[in-house]
């Protein structure tokens, strides 16, 4: 535990800058030894852990609120996101034959907001294909679209 908290506190003080406190180095590798010690973090991220505790606690302590703007990510990529019989919603994962429904009662969103928010096509589909074909088709089946007769 001391080598690990030794080995941290090393790799902060190369990190730091001049104007960082060793008080805030120490903590820093305080809280990152505390947090590897029971969660399992590949040692090629324990620099960018360390960095963003220490830039943290420095943010924290000087008392300008930065908001910070974190870029949703895609439960899925766009891509793959279309196949013909559903749609993988990019919010939470999950497979829709028709994505509008859900999208507004979960979310509150509308079929453009969706498109704006993860960069889609304007003409990325809110309904599987297959499925657009079979209503498609049933449509046609029952008479719909066409003009009436008159008697």
């Amino acid at each position: 535990m001391f080598q690990r908290r030794r080995l941290l506190l090393g790799i902060l003080i190369v990190m730091s800058d001049t104007s960082g406190s060793n008080s805030y180095i120490e903590l820093a590798a305080d809280i990152v030894s505390a947090y590897v010690s029971n969660n399992s973090v590949p040692a090629s991220d324990l620099p960018s852990l360390i960095s963003e505790v220490h830039s943290a606690l420095l943010r924290v302590t000087s008392g300008a609120v930065v908001p910070t703007v974190e870029t949703p990510k895609p439960a899925v990529p766009a891509k793959k996101s279309v196949t013909n019989d559903f749609l993988v919603c990019l919010e939470d994962g999950r497979k829709f034959k028709s994505l509008k429904r859900h999208l507004r009662t979960q979310y509150n969103m509308s079929p453009d907001e969706y498109r704006e928010k993860w960069g889609l096509a304007p003409d990325y589909p809110m309904v599987a294909p297959n499925y657009a074909k079979a209503r498609s088709n049933l449509a046609k089946q029952m008479g719909l679209g066409q003009q009436r007769r008159r008697a």
